[in-house]
């Protein structure tokens, strides 16, 4: 055999090797599924997904991708594999999408949702078959991957993200076998980088109506809180600090944010207190406590003291641009 002979074979044997079609048997009596990859040595790879009669052998739903991927259980590929938002998603799920009792299908176009991600089509059940509907792909397309399903609200929730900092998250409705909105929710960390800018968006009487507002989440904060607290309504103080910058937010029960401060504070260290003046009113933060004095009156809100997280007296050994000791 000369070597250009044994070249072309072995050239010939091993995209033979790569080039596979696997067939999907685990998701229904009535239909079964094959995806047939170009090269399986690639992440992605060209091939196409189809969906076929098992009694008749018809073929219902064929699409063809440049960009499929795949992963196997025990060497057989499943249908039905939905891990969010970043996780596996199988190329053909079988779910009912608009809460009708039917079983519809979302079959793998390719990789064009956020970040590189999987995206569908999707394809309801109807008598004249499986159909296309443009409104449910549209919500497979543009998110993270495919969306969530609530089955107990009957509810579609996708999802989508730029970067760490911004998020959206939606909930939608179905009517004659189109998605509508019911809320959305966007939230974006703000320039401060302790607190988070949020846009929520909700269905009243017919219209998306928007509110704006911020919240502060403790957890996310914890390294950077020197002093918080909370009060017998649920409400909560905070005072932390980013590399020079000195803040204090006071919250509702939610975690929304009623005021936030970053102007000049006095640090007592005598008392071990802080001050600042907002507008007509003073407030002095104790370890235990917040006192506010207006013109007219005082008032003196007490920490519930299993509340308590850190101490001002940290503030002593901290040079902080907007403390005045």
């Amino acid at each position: 055999m000369t070597r250009i002979a044994f070249i072309l074979i072995f050239l010939l044997s091993k995209s033979a090797f790569c080039q596979t079609t696997f067939v999907v048997d685990n998701f229904s009596k009535d239909y079964l599924g094959k995806l047939y990859i170009a090269d399986t040595t690639e992440v992605f790879s060209k091939g196409w997904v189809a969906v076929f009669d098992k009694k008749t052998k018809k073929q219902l739903i064929k699409i063809s991708s440049d960009e499929l991927t795949f992963t196997l259980h025990k060497g057989k590929v499943l249908a039905n594999v939905k891990e969010m938002p970043y996780g596996e998603q199988s190329s053909i799920l079988y779910k009912d999408f608009n809460f009708d009792g039917i079983k519809d299908f979302a079959i793998m176009d390719g990789q064009n949702s956020c970040y590189h991600g999987p995206s569908f089509q999707i394809y309801l059940a109807t008598n004249n078959g499986f159909e296309q509907n443009p409104e449910f792909t549209e919500l497979a397309q543009d998110y993270c991957g495919m969306f969530d399903i609530d089955y107990k609200t009957k509810t579609i929730r996708p999802m989508t993200k730029s970067g760490c900092c911004w998020h959206q998250y939606s909930n939608y409705k179905v009517k004659n076998n189109s998605p509508y909105p019911i809320k959305i929710v966007e939230e974006g960390l703000s320039p401060t980088g302790i607190t988070w800018d949020m846009e929520e968006q909700n269905l009243i009487k017919g219209k998306m109506v928007i509110s704006k507002y911020q919240i502060f989440e403790v957890e996310e904060n914890k390294d950077k809180i020197l002093l918080s607290f909370g009060f017998e309504n649920k409400k909560k103080m905070h005072v932390c600090k980013t590399e020079s910058i000195l803040y204090y937010a006071f919250t509702d029960a939610n975690d929304r944010i009623e005021l936030l401060y970053n102007d000049t504070f006095k640090y007592s260290n005598g008392e071990n207190t802080l001050s600042f003046t907002n507008h007509n009113t003073e407030y002095i933060i104790y370890e235990d406590k917040i006192i506010a004095k207006t013109p007219n009156n005082k008032y003196e809100l007490k920490a519930v003291s299993n509340t308590k997280f850190g101490t001002l007296t940290k503030l002593k050994n901290l040079k902080i641009e907007n403390v005045i000791n």
